[in-house]
């Protein structure tokens, strides 16, 4: 825990349970008192990819994650929030690593259960349940969307990353994916064309910009449901995002859009390797839910 200004900042990292793992991310449990400034402020000075910023309860009425904790149980109440999501750049619509950092800091102060999170993409429940010693947080995304990518964008993408066009798998084409933040999914066809990652960074920074990407996802497919992935994140101010939520979600939705895995599947996304920062993110699709669930553990961050 830290203080910024007198704002007090917990530190967690998301998709590890080792705090040199993973993704880390500042949170806010009390952001009430500041404005979009301020908030910007925690965030570049914290310099992580992502803050989470909670600035007030909500009524989540009937929006429910719809599973039950071990044992059949259900909390007695669902809480709500209002949160939003900073990079040391600008504000994101939704960020799945630190959503999982905040809702594992609420389990932490509150204990585990179900929460509703009212994010700028729209609403996301998540629940948290205790595995033994670990507890892990679900989140379910807002509906997804997937679309093509016009030739010269995809041409200058590959440009910016200075990979040859014969390096992409063709069993993966590229697509635009949406599950609360857009990504630009490329599949490299082997390991070390996604481990050689040097791309040029304001050239991929103006074209995100043009087509209001958050990152783009590199994914190369280990088996049918083991991909390693990066995520170059120029926009955000910084090269690379060590595990990333959204994209996760949006990769979900892509491989689903494209008959790539079974309606109903669970996929495993390791992340952050080739950055010393491993983290491994769980990816769920449910036959009949267009939604995608992403799982993960995190732990806290001393100062």
């Amino acid at each position: 825990m830290s203080q910024h200004s007198g704002t007090r900042v917990l530190r967690y990292t998301a998709f590890s349970a080792d705090p040199e793992g993973g993704n880390p991310a500042g949170v806010v449990l009390d952001a009430s008192g500041l404005d979009d400034a301020a908030m910007l402020a925690v965030a570049a000075e914290l310099g992580y990819s992502e803050s989470a910023f909670l600035t007030g309860r909500t009524e989540p009425a009937e929006e429910r994650p719809g599973d039950e904790l071990p044992g059949g149980e259900r909390p007695s109440a669902v809480r709500g929030y209002t949160i939003r999501y900073f990079s040391p750049k600008a504000e994101v619509p939704f960020c799945g690593h630190a959503t999982v950092a905040t809702a594992l800091a609420l389990a932490e102060r509150d204990g585990p259960g179900d929460l509703v999170f009212s994010t700028r993409a729209g609403t996301v429940p998540v629940t948290v349940t205790r595995e033994g010693g670990e507890l892990r947080a679900t989140l379910t995304s807002v509906e997804p969307d997937v679309t093509e990518i016009a030739p010269d964008d995809l041409a200058e993408a590959l440009a910016a990353l200075d990979w040859p066009a014969g390096d992409l798998d063709p069993a993966l084409p590229p697509r635009i994916a949406y599950a609360g933040a857009r990504h630009l999914v490329l599949a490299a066809a082997t390991r070390e064309r996604l481990a050689e990652l040097d791309y040029d960074f304001a050239r991929l920074e103006a074209l995100m910009h043009r087509l209001d990407l958050t990152t783009l996802q590199l994914v190369w497919r280990a088996s049918p449901a083991v991909f390693h992935v990066r995520d170059p994140f120029p926009v955000g101010g910084v090269v690379e995002d060590p595990a990333t939520g959204a994209a996760a979600a949006a990769f979900g939705a892509y491989l689903r859009a494209l008959g790539l895995v079974p309606d109903t599947a669970v996929l495993t996304l390791h992340q952050g390797e080739d950055m010393g920062r491993p983290g491994t993110l769980t990816v769920e699709l449910r036959a009949g839910d267009a939604r995608v669930r992403v799982s993960g553990t995190g732990t806290r961050i001393e100062a």
